[in-house]
């Protein structure tokens, strides 16, 4: 990199006063790199490094992994990496630690990779290490831990089937070549004593689905799937006994194939809510709280509302909040997507996770901790991976296919023989009707995510594919939300601008801006409320003043004028369907954002009550509606609506309310969700399609006498390869 200016800090280029490091904590950083002979580091760097923070996680907490050997191993999140050659100093400084053998970490996703002697060095020495860098490590999403028993169970049905199959191919031999009879029993009394594992203990999640459907009086697609499986281990037994073909390679295969299938369909439920969870372990652990004269270092969650906090160069913002002082750069990158910096000033709002690249900010928390958007969104999108979704096509037929299934089997079994019985049962197979939905949902929730727009269900994704009418409001959401005044009574300004201070609206940022620029002193105002879409009530002076709609009554008027966002007409183009503005701002105001935007119908003004009117005459008609909208006057808007997406900067009250919620600051998520909603239906109805097909002459062809159970066993999983390949497509999208 560049040399640094005299005047900056040799390790995060904070300007200083006198040429030296800028706090203790930069000191320490450079000692260390410098000691551990890293000196390297400050030549390949292409970015200043992080001012290091205080490490107060509790370390101690966080589960790790025991080896045999009696190691530890952990895998963390490291944030605060800005090129190749901080994962590399990283790395180097964590191994100079005694008793650390092995540490990788990569600069594209941030994941690290510890292993450790637990009698020489502790978990917390590795992190205050890290911490001590200026990078910040985190713990992983427990949540996106895949199931461990499942994958344990897998691991040994596939090593029963791999065995088994081993052994049949030695007895299949014996058909053509010849084998002596005690050769065979050995082979199949060692087949059964390996499949038993596979059949009594690694089926059991499969055979306890379809027994406490059956408590219930209920026809799952499990129950086909343990009636084979019961029947095809009850068959095993007594043909060994009896010294007969026991076709338990075709039943170990099947549990094999079934379990690979639900640790698929775990994976594709991880990846909906692990954009989420990776956001909420952006936020830094501690946070500078400014009080009075001084700064002290605490806890980021132990903020509280109306702290403020100060946020340097290269520091993560703590909590979300409102910009009181500074002005500069920040990266938002890992919330909106976009690689370049934003400008930040007075007024603007944060969110916890933004990185400050220039400049400094003081800010006003407005929500820390659990109530913060990107941890919000995180729990939202957490409940909704167990949240119960409303029944789809694949459920709807789960209860018929069973039944033919059952039937088609016994008759089966009567026509030609047990054989073919059992080879029904496994080659109708439900796999691709249990994984359709399921899997395509995931891929749907973890693409819609990627684009910006964080679906919280997969009820709400499947209502999205669905939509023919998308209504925006207009400011903050189809306009950027930064309305400047241009023309305005100077007492209405000073009069509205004073209930505008107690407002975080940008309309009202917009009129304490004016003031400003104008020279006009604030005056101080009491008791004052806002009015959801009309305006701000208070008390100025003594004397009771209303500002609504532009009109501070019995003043003057202030006019204002709010710019579109850049990508709202490539947005509405895209849409390529129905489309509406819904405004409480004037009819003219609005008629002139939708005609520049490419709206072609306006309803303005309409008030909170009115827009839900609206909606609801819509859907009425048979419309599915999209509402797209930001402010506390939205709140009813995007409940009545079939699917509601709030703004991410928007009021708390509508993003906890919607259905989907936009991380970004443009629109374009809301097309790509629109079109990822649309790929999930279509590989969700197609993977329907095609397993009904498939099952149908399989089933056929099994009926006929013309497949055993081997070759069912290997035929099964085809159908569910489809629904895996149909996922994969909608993760494209």
């Amino acid at each position: 990199m560049k040399p640094l200016l005299a005047a900056a800090c040799p390790h995060c280029a904070t300007p200083v006063e006198e040429p030296g490091f800028c706090c203790p904590g930069c000191e320490m950083a450079a000692a260390i790199i410098r000691g551990a002979g890293l000196e390297r580091y400050y030549q390949d760097r292409t970015a200043p490094g992080v001012r290091p923070e205080p490490v107060v996680a509790a370390w101690s907490e966080v589960p790790v992994t025991m080896e045999p050997d009696g190691g530890c191993t952990v895998r963390l999140h490291v944030g605060g990496l800005t090129c190749a050659a901080c994962a590399w100093v990283t790395e180097r400084a964590v191994l100079a630690l005694p008793g650390v053998e092995q540490a990788t970490v990569s600069p594209t996703s941030g994941r690290a990779r510890v292993r450790w002697n637990p009698a020489e060095v502790d978990l917390a020495a590795i992190c205050g290490r890290i911490g001590a860098l200026g990078y910040r490590p985190r713990p992983l999403a427990h949540a996106a831990a895949p199931d461990r028993d499942l994958l344990l169970r897998l691991g040994v049905a596939a090593f029963c089937a791999m065995n088994v199959m081993l052994l049949s191919a030695g007895l299949y031999a014996g058909w053509f070549a010849g084998i002596a009879p005690r050769e065979a029993a050995l082979l199949r009394w060692t087949s059964l004593a390996i499949a038993t594992p596979a059949a009594l203990w690694s089926a059991a999640p499969l055979l306890q689905g379809a027994w406490g459907a059956l408590r219930h009086r209920l026809l799952s697609v499990d129950l086909p799937v343990a009636v084979g499986i019961i029947a095809m281990y009850a068959h095993g037994v007594w043909a060994t006994l009896r010294g007969e073909e026991a076709w338990l390679d075709s039943m170990t295969m099947l549990i094999a194939l079934l379990l690979g299938g639900r640790v698929l369909e775990q994976g594709g439920r991880r990846r909906a809510v692990e954009a989420a969870q990776s956001l909420a372990g952006f936020a830094p652990a501690t946070a500078r709280r400014v009080l009075g004269d001084r700064v002290e270092s605490v806890p980021a969650n132990r903020l509280a509302v109306g702290d403020r906090v100060m946020i340097g160069l290269g520091e993560q913002v703590p909590a979300d909040g409102v910009v009181m002082d500074g002005r500069g750069r920040m990266e938002m990158a890992m919330l909106t997507g976009e690689s370049e910096p934003v400008g930040i000033g007075e007024g603007d709002r944060v969110v916890a996770g933004g990185v400050v690249a220039e400049g400094s900010f003081e800010v006003r928390v407005t929500a820390a901790g659990e109530d913060t958007l990107v941890a919000r969104m995180a729990a939202e999108l957490a409940a909704a991976a167990d949240r119960p979704s409303a029944p789809v096509l694949a459920d709807r037929l789960a209860p018929a296919f069973t039944l033919a299934t059952l039937v088609l089997a016994a008759l089966a079994t009567v026509l030609q023989g047990g054989g073919a019985g059992l080879a029904v049962l496994v080659v109708a197979c439900p796999c691709a009707l249990a994984l359709a939905a399921p899997l395509t949902t995931a891929a749907g929730l973890g693409a819609c995510a990627r684009h910006g727009l964080l679906v919280r269900s997969g009820d709400a994704l499947r209502r999205l594919a669905e939509v023919d009418l998308v209504v925006f409001d207009k400011t903050g959401t189809l306009t950027g939300g930064h309305p400047e005044v241009v023309e305005a009574d100077p007492a209405a300004l000073r009069l509205a601008a004073a209930l505008a201070r107690h407002s975080s609206h940008p309309v009202a940022r917009a009129l304490v801006a004016a003031c400003a620029a104008r020279g006009i002193p604030l005056a101080t105002a009491r008791e004052v409320r806002e009015l959801p879409g009309e305006g701000l009530v208070g008390e100025v002076d003594g004397a009771p003043v209303r500002f609504v709609r532009g009109v501070v009554e019995g003043v003057g008027e202030i006019h204002l004028r709010d710019a579109l966002r850049p990508d709202a007409p490539r947005v509405v183009a895209a849409l390529g369907q129905r489309v509406a503005l819904l405004s409480g701002d004037r009819r003219e105001v609005a008629n002139a954002i939708a005609k520049e935007a490419g709206v072609g119908e306006v309803i303005a003004p309409a008030g909170p009550a009115e827009k839900v009117a609206w909606i609801r005459a819509r859907q009425a008609e048979g419309r599915v509606v999209c509402f797209v909208g930001d402010g506390v006057n939205d709140g009813g808007a995007l409940a009545a609506a079939d699917v509601g997406i709030a703004m991410g900067a928007g009021a708390a009250s509508s993003v906890l309310v919607a259905d989907a919620v936009l991380v970004g600051e443009g629109l374009a998520p809301v097309a790509a969700g629109l079109r990822v909603a649309r790929s999930a239906r279509g590989a969700m109805r197609a993977s329907v399609i095609r397993a009904v097909v498939y099952n149908a002459a399989a089933v056929a062809v099994a009926m006929a006498g013309w497949m055993n159970p081997l070759i069912a066993a290997i035929a099964m999983p085809i159908s569910s390869g489809v629904a895996v390949w149909g996922a994969r497509r909608v993760e494209a999208a």
